[in-house]
């Protein structure tokens, strides 16, 4: 059994590499996925021999980097139905954390589909992780009565996507306004 220095220890060294995802996650969306690794560093507070560390090749780091931002997701959904007033705006939060996503998954795009056999199965991981949590929030508010019950999971990821493309580079194009009115047009309508 593990004593209290070294879950210590663990808890922190956990920390550390969120950080360095987090800030890994923030230079790729702000200078793409070739950005120098120093930048990462300084942004993380460490140094560049941390990262590499951590993340022995640039293809680590993204991986890393992609699935720490599916779980930052998928563990959103449920404490924001803990949270949140009612299911329907746990779900309108869930799809705005999921707005920011993809449109930092979309600058990892042309990497990802590079066909680097290590990139090849986080499209099955993101779908297995997000479409279970999506449903839950669909579920809770349609049996709140908040929102029409037939709508599928995948169906509302694949239209937020759609309506996400190409955002990274558009100053003028607001994804998250618009998905913002897509979730607000699944509201049934109110009595009277």
């Amino acid at each position: 059994m593990p004593d209290e220095g070294t879950r210590a220890k663990r808890a922190d060294a956990r920390r550390n590499k969120e950080t360095l995802l987090d800030a890994a996650a923030a230079v790729f969306v702000a200078s793409g996925v070739e950005a120098p690794v120093r930048d990462i560093a300084a942004r993380a507070g460490v140094g560049v021999g941390t990262i590499y560390r951590h993340f022995p090749t640039r293809a680590d780091l993204i991986i890393a980097v992609y699935r720490h931002q599916v779980e930052a997701c998928a563990e959103a959904g449920p404490r924001l139905l803990a949270d949140m007033a009612s299911p329907h705006a746990a779900l309108a939060q869930w799809t705005d954390l999921f707005v920011d996503f993809l449109v930092a998954k979309h600058g990892l795009a042309a990497v990802l589909q590079s066909g680097d056999p290590g990139f090849e199965a986080l499209h099955a991981y993101f779908l297995d992780r997000l479409l279970p949590v999506c449903g839950r929030l669909l579920e809770a508010a349609a049996a709140a009565g908040e929102i029409r019950p037939d709508l599928e999971p995948y169906e509302l990821m694949r239209g937020i996507g759609n309506l996400c493309i190409g955002a990274e580079n558009d100053t003028h194009y607001d994804a998250r306004r618009l998905v913002g009115l897509l979730v607000e047009g699944l509201r049934l309508p109110g009595p009277g």
